[in-house]
């Protein structure tokens, strides 16, 4: 496969390592800049449709940016929300005592990786078992109400969504796999995927990455949340439901405390890849959020901190994580051979379904030759900016320091 990633010459480097409060240099400011080149069409459904009238007004609270622009994603999301709130209530009302009464047999598994390290990829394969179940596009958006509504709505609105996603040409369909953090961020607002209306606010959303850091009000409803999400999945369809979102990274010792004997997938990825499809993906999905101006200058040091936090966070809490339900990989080994580490995960895992799911999946892989990957340009004082400021996560997960070595995006 390609890398995806071409080097340009430049003479400008950066090495300083800042908080993310700090002002981005101008090598990553002007990066930023160009980076909102080529955005992809304005989407007629965005994150702040399933709402709820209560989570509309908390979010307003927060007082994102809005603009004249996108005055028209605040009013048909606000239109959205009395539907919301209704059907929400229904739902409770017919279908309440029985989410409570049912158990978690089968404890989830947990996908974990920072952003675009190939956390979907590792999804959308790991899900072709049918031992596994996951949580949709619908459920994650409609959280409140898609065991009420999804049969009828679903199929009525698929119109509506994308054909692919823009930041890596994924397929896009209601029933496809989500992240469950979509879910958690619309029916409890106690996320860090509010970033999209609160560019260079990291102070609004941060905390929301680590339950530990919330209030302990907040901490309530965030886990109850989650656990309301899984219960609900286990009402609709049998099987491991195997959770994906680079946001659970910072929460090994909450998922723990919550699903003690949970199973985790840790993916990880050439720096240099992680970062420029980053920049990427926020480019694309920040275009498809927003309520206000992008703000491309900030992102480069966001990422980077948001990154090494990552990663950070993971390393000193994966000893919580109980002998043999832990399975950490490499995405370019993922990217090289799908099935035969998706068969090492499942034996190191003792997961079940690997006879039923390996055609599937072996079918699957052999169409990637036809996927066409997104193409980026990195230029040469970046690539030493990140091997100077990275250089301990290059070290640790043991990716050549090689300027002229590009990595796959």
């Amino acid at each position: 496969m390609s890398t995806g990633v071409q080097t340009v010459s430049s003479a400008t480097s950066n090495s300083q390592v800042r908080s993310p409060s700090a002002p981005a240099s101008g090598q990553q400011r002007n990066a930023g800049v160009e980076a909102v080149a080529d955005l992809p069409p304005r989407n007629r459904v965005c994150l702040w449709h399933g709402l709820s009238i209560s989570g509309f007004r908390k979010f307003l609270g927060l007082k994102p940016q809005i603009t004249v622009r996108n005055l028209d994603r605040l009013l048909s999301a606000g239109c959205m929300t009395g539907y919301n709130s209704l059907m929400n209530a229904i739902e409770h009302l017919i279908y309440g005592g029985r989410i409570a009464r049912t158990p978690v047999t089968e404890p989830p598994i947990f996908i974990l990786g920072h952003w675009r390290s190939g956390t979907t990829m590792l999804h959308n394969l790991m899900t072709l078992n049918p031992r596994f179940t996951f949580l949709n596009l619908y459920e994650c958006l409609f959280p409140g109400h898609f065991l009420l509504t999804q049969k009828i709505n679903a199929p009525l609105t698929e119109w509506l969504l994308p054909k692919k996603r823009p930041m890596d040409n994924v397929e896009v369909a209601w029933s496809a796999p989500q992240e469950d953090e979509v879910a958690l961020a619309v029916w409890t607002t106690l996320s860090p995927y509010l970033m999209p209306a609160f560019q260079g606010r990291m102070n609004v959303y941060e905390r929301f990455l680590d339950p530990a850091e919330m209030t302990e009000p907040e901490r309530r409803i965030w886990k109850d949340a989650l656990l309301t999400l899984v219960k609900k999945v286990a009402m609709r369809r049998r099987g491991i439901c195997v959770m994906k979102s680079p946001t659970h990274t910072y929460r090994v010792p909450t998922l723990l405390e919550m699903f003690p004997d949970a199973r985790f997938v840790y993916i990880y990825r050439d720096p240099r890849a992680v970062y420029q499809s980053t920049i990427h993906l926020r480019k694309m999905m920040f275009a498809e959020n927003t309520l206000g101006n992008l703000r491309p200058e900030v992102w480069s040091e966001e990422t980077l901190y948001l990154y090494e936090k990552s990663v950070r966070r993971f390393e000193d809490t994966k000893h919580l994580i109980p002998e043999g339900n832990l399975f950490e990989l490499r995405f370019e080994d993922l990217e090289k051979a799908p099935a035969d580490v998706l068969e090492k995960l499942h034996a190191s895992l003792n997961l079940p379904g690997w006879d039923e799911a390996e055609a599937p999946i072996r079918k699957v892989v052999s169409g990637f030759s036809t996927y066409r990957k997104n193409s980026y340009r990195i230029d040469a004082g970046t690539i030493q900016m990140l091997e100077t400021r990275l250089r301990w996560v290059f070290d640790l997960y043991g990716y050549a320091l090689t300027q002229g070595d590009s990595a796959a995006a």
